[in-house]
């Protein structure tokens, strides 16, 4: 890894960094500061989201809606669309763009003709994607623990909170893997912005039709956003060896697989 391409590379992203963490952050505590409301009026918002169907709240990820009387269920429901979904699309827009930046800028040429290996410029590049990830994640987390705190009726399980933030980070390292896997996948220099949010979005969409719809349900599989596990409430709430294993080995086979193309891909200077 090369120090230098390391710091110029964190510096260029950031701006975008901090635009992604600023609007997470203010939608993860807006959406808690009104538990407390939530709570004091539950049987009139009951009620209403009775109405709603139940296709709609599992959209939002609300699989029992008694779950929403406590905080940490309250915070896991919009943790689904906060940091899983928004999350997701941040890692995955960084790290396609990354390495493809320097080919559809025609910059490739100004950096391979530096004494940088193609390792080097990888390596470095995906620290920073590591980095950020990282940095985004606990950020938010610790954001929605201390506004948790502060609007709670009762107890917060902090292990049930902290293998929920564990599994978002898990799963926004995965979408990581895989946009660094398809800019290296990527023929001519051109961004794959759309492409790639559009794909965290079809996951999104097939997850929570698996879930509406028992006949289907084994589609689910398909998504990472399945090896999640939302039930935060329930008492015997831990990390799944195997969900870990599927997020953990496939995000490596993904860095491994992007680092063998990268190394060997024609680049367009």
């Amino acid at each position: 890894m090369n120090r230098n391409l390391f710091s110029k590379e964190l510096k260029n992203y950031r701006i975008s960094f901090i635009l992604w963490l600023a609007a997470i952050t203010l939608l993860i505590s807006g959406t808690l500061s009104v538990y407390r409301t939530f709570f004091d009026n539950q049987s009139k918002v009951m009620g209403m989201l009775n109405l709603i169907p139940k296709g709609a709240l599992q959209f939002k990820g609300i699989s029992n809606i008694s779950d929403l009387l406590s905080v940490l269920g309250f915070y896991a429901a919009n943790n689904v669309i906060y940091m899983m979904v928004l999350g997701s699309i941040f890692s995955i827009v960084l790290s396609s763009n990354i390495l493809l930046k320097e080919e559809y800028n025609k910059t490739a040429e100004y950096l391979l003709t530096r004494p940088l290996t193609r390792s080097g410029i990888f390596f470095s590049k995906l620290a920073v994607i590591v980095v950020y990830v990282f940095m985004l994640n606990l950020v938010t987390a610790w954001v929605g623990y201390f506004v948790m705190e502060l609007v709670k009726n009762g107890p917060v399980n902090f292990n049930s909170f902290l293998v929920l933030s564990l599994y978002t980070f898990l799963l926004n390292l995965l979408f990581g893997a895989l946009g660094l896997f398809l800019s290296t996948l990527v023929k001519r220099p051109k961004s794959i912005t759309t492409f790639c949010i559009g794909l965290v979005l079809v996951f999104y969409f097939i997850y929570t039709f698996s879930k509406i719809t028992e006949r289907y349900s084994g589609i689910g599989y398909i998504s990472p956003f399945r090896f999640v596990n939302l039930d935060v409430i329930s008492e015997d709430y831990a990390l799944n060896p195997w969900n870990l294993l599927y997020f953990a080995g496939l995000s490596l086979v993904l860095t491994g697989l992007s680092y063998r193309v990268y190394n060997r891909k024609d680049i367009y200077l």
